[in-house]
């Protein structure tokens, strides 16, 4: 059986979505993030600015920072490794999906789908 509450809808985009075709950067409204991105057609990231929460352990994919670089320590849960930085001329394949936290995207190139989540 499925769990059907809220907060898990919530959590999984269930907030609204954008278009993003192009270069424009786009930010989710207040106190929200950008959880999934699905990739319509073949694209690059100018900037993905990940939400992260290092010392909880919660790092995402992004431009700005690599995420589970082994900066903390692994074995107290705080962080995995070998995780590098999102390069612009990363090219993600059109109907991928990622997911995790993001407080601003940006395009070099190519279209998404960026849904909405707490």
């Amino acid at each position: 059986m499925g769990i059907n509450n809220t907060q898990t809808a919530y959590s999984f985009g269930q907030l609204g979505s954008l278009w993003l075709d192009d270069t424009g950067a786009a930010t989710p409204p207040t106190d929200k993030v950008f959880v999934a991105i699905t990739v319509v057609d073949d694209c690059a990231f100018t900037s993905l600015v990940a939400d992260n929460n290092v010392r909880a352990g919660l790092e995402y994919i992004g431009t700005g920072t690599s995420a589970h670089d082994s900066n903390l320590d692994p074995n107290l849960g705080e962080s995995g490794t070998g995780g590098e930085v999102v390069n612009n001329t990363d090219e993600f394949q059109s109907g991928l999906t990622i997911y995790g936290r993001w407080t601003s995207i940006q395009l070099a190139s190519g279209k998404i789908i960026a849904y909405i989540g707490d």
